[in-house]
């Protein structure tokens, strides 16, 4: 779930199991014993706290080895008898493998800060010197490493990878965000498009990961909180206004959780803690991952290859984003539950990506990464992999498909002068489900599922276009453009665009999000909507890699709740966080398409 991965470098195809995953296999672990030394130790930082970390050193003397190095808030294999186990690639090549506990997380000194703020001039301490401090000690206390350092994280460890190379010290040399945590307000798992994700908010504070410790501790704390149902719909709806968790459940002791309810616009809080305006300069390679079925961190790795590519153009930085659920390249990536890609897509990142990328930057084996490509992408419905310059790619054309009147779909804009529309009545009382899947925790599964059940709703519009007359293929972003009314003051927009099979009907989500509609101008300072007049929605879906093959059908549903998925929008313009249960009312939306009004889906398209 959400950000909740145990130590484990997925994509590496290290098998390091924490104290959380099952016990490891005893053949493994002699393995692991006869190839490596392990430590534990206490590294000091620059303000004298230490930090826990475990050290793994190759046995094998015949040369000096890279250090590869994960930072983890989930904590590491902790004891001299505790070998993880680590395997897999890594191990077979030799590289020193370093986990860290982070400041003020398990057996590290220190308070910990969600997504600390990098320091605007790098003279506090934060996770930047925190990296530094931990990799200047590493080169000079670990026997027979070679001066060479990478580190890698699947997502909140991702974060971790990223910031580490903000100010980097000499010896880090490549780094891979995968699935990072970047911006949590805009995209990540806190917030989409400002909206608040409920789901796995709530999850994660009720699992306990933000509730205070009492200080270093092999053990996270347990609330020992309960679900009273195994249906999210059901839990959350009974649960009623934000303001009701802490009254029922978390009793204002989670400063996390309210954090989330005080900040809730783009305020000095949340823009401090994304680390895209300081990824200039960067001096270590990168390797961006990111997964198209990524339900927390699906935007940290589209955004942060962007930043890279506008900020530090000379750094050589790379993207690499395959038909994935969260940390997914380092299972089995030849499907996605029910779709096929007649391939191991995950062994191909691992074997022919990953290796070799930190194998050329930190051992000097290989082949240098090819500079005219910087992304490479999988497209799902043609199951193919592809190459671009850049990312999102540049120079191709545009298609835009416009909303008819008789809920159509078509390339041409609507000649009608006519203020043609659709309308809805959106009710808190019964919003849109999410998902038809049960189950009280978010099921990622909906990134690509059958709409069939929301098409049949009366408070969700669907616009269908005729069957394509050839192959479809759009990468990068879909730009939404909406012209919409409210009786209400405040709406959220959800914008799903779906593959229509002409085989069995299914109506297969390739992507959708949420946009909350007071912030249709900006995110720091929201505005009402004036009841009833058209106004301009505009909002990026997240990047895809598709083809809509010849005879499929392209398919948008709009609705103004994705429930709970996305918590409740009251429909008036106000500080939802601390929305009264009565505050919550119905409201007409309408979707305008008239040659006045009109309203599209805009892909950029590979000829």
């Amino acid at each position: 779930m959400r950000r909740t991965l145990p130590l484990a470098v997925l994509a590496l195809g290290l098998a390091a199991v924490s104290q959380h995953a099952a016990a490891p296999h005893a053949a493994a672990l002699r393995r692991v014993e006869q190839r490596y030394t392990k430590r534990d130790v206490q590294i000091p930082m620059r303000d004298g706290t230490k930090l826990y970390t475990v050290i793994y050193t190759p046995k094998d003397t015949s040369e000096k080895h890279p250090i590869l190095m994960e930072r983890t808030p989930y904590s590491v294999p902790y004891g001299a008898d505790d070998f993880g186990p680590v395997e897999g690639s890594y191990a077979q090549e030799n590289y020193i493998l370093v986990f860290q506990d982070v400041r003020g997380k398990y057996l590290s000194e220190g308070d910990y800060e969600n997504v600390r703020p990098l320091s605007p001039d790098g003279k506090g301490v934060d996770e930047s010197s925190d990296t530094y401090d931990t990799i200047d000690w590493l080169v000079k206390n670990v026997e027979g490493n070679n001066g060479k350092v990478g580190m890698v994280g699947v997502s909140y460890p991702g974060f971790y990878a990223a910031v580490g190379a903000v100010r980097a010290h000499p010896a880090l040399k490549a780094v891979s965000p995968q699935a990072p945590v970047t911006d949590w307000f805009l995209g990540d798992d806190d917030h989409h498009n400002g909206a608040f994700m409920l789901l796995d908010n709530f999850a994660w504070c009720f699992g306990g990961f933000d509730w205070p410790r009492q200080g270093p501790s092999k053990q996270e704390f347990d609330p020992k909180l309960s679900y009273d149902s195994n249906n999210a719909y059901d839990f959350y709806l009974k649960l009623g206004a934000l303001k009701n968790a802490n009254e029922r459940f978390f009793h204002g002791k989670i400063p996390f959780w309210n954090d989330l309810i005080e900040h809730d616009t783009y305020d000095a809080f949340w823009q401090a803690r994304t680390p895209l305006p300081h990824f200039k300069n960067m001096t270590p390679a990168f390797l961006v991952v990111g997964g198209f079925f990524d339900a927390e961190d699906l935007w940290g790795p589209q955004h942060m290859i962007r930043a890279l590519q506008a900020q530090s153009p000379k750094t050589p930085a790379s993207i690499v984003i395959g038909p994935w659920s969260h940390g997914g390249w380092g299972g089995d990536g030849s499907r996605f539950h029910d779709l096929r890609f007649g391939q191991d897509t995950a062994a191909t990142f691992r074997d022919k990506l990953e290796l070799p990328f930190f194998n050329y930057y930190l051992k000097g084996k290989g082949t240098p990464p090819d500079p005219k490509v910087k992304a490479r992408v999988f497209a799902t419905g043609s199951n193919q992999w592809l190459a671009f310059s850049a990312w999102p790619p540049k120079g191709l054309p545009t298609r835009s498909f416009y909303l008819q009147p008789g809920k159509g779909l078509a390339t041409a804009p609507v000649s009608n002068e006519k203020a043609a529309a659709d309308s809805y009545v959106s009710d808190p009382a019964s919003p849109v489900p999410y998902t038809s899947f049960p189950g009280v925790r978010r099921d990622s599964r909906y990134m690509a599922e059958d709409q069939r059940f929301a098409s049949k709703r009366p408070d969700v519009l669907t616009y269908t276009s005729a069957p394509l007359t050839k192959d479809m293929t759009t990468v990068g972003g879909i730009e939404v453009e909406l012209t919409v009314a409210t009786t209400g003051t405040d709406s959220d927009w959800i914008v799903k665009v779906i593959d229509v099979s002409p085989d069995t009907g299914v109506q297969r989500l390739v992507r959708g999000d949420a946009f909350r509609g007071k912030f249709r101008n900006s995110f720091t300072k929201p505005e009402p909507f004036v009841p009833g007049k058209p106004t301009p929605v505009h909002f990026a879906l997240g990047d895809i890699c598709h083809t809509f093959k010849k005879g499929h059908r392209l398919q948008v549903q709009i609705q103004s709740s994705w429930f709970p998925l996305v918590d409740r929008n009251p429909q008036k313009f106000m500080s939802i966080g601390k929305a009264d249960d009565s505050d919550f009312v119905k409201a007409t939306q309408t979707v305008f398409h008239s040659k006045k009004y009109p309203s599209r889906i805009r892909f950029t398209v590979k000829p």
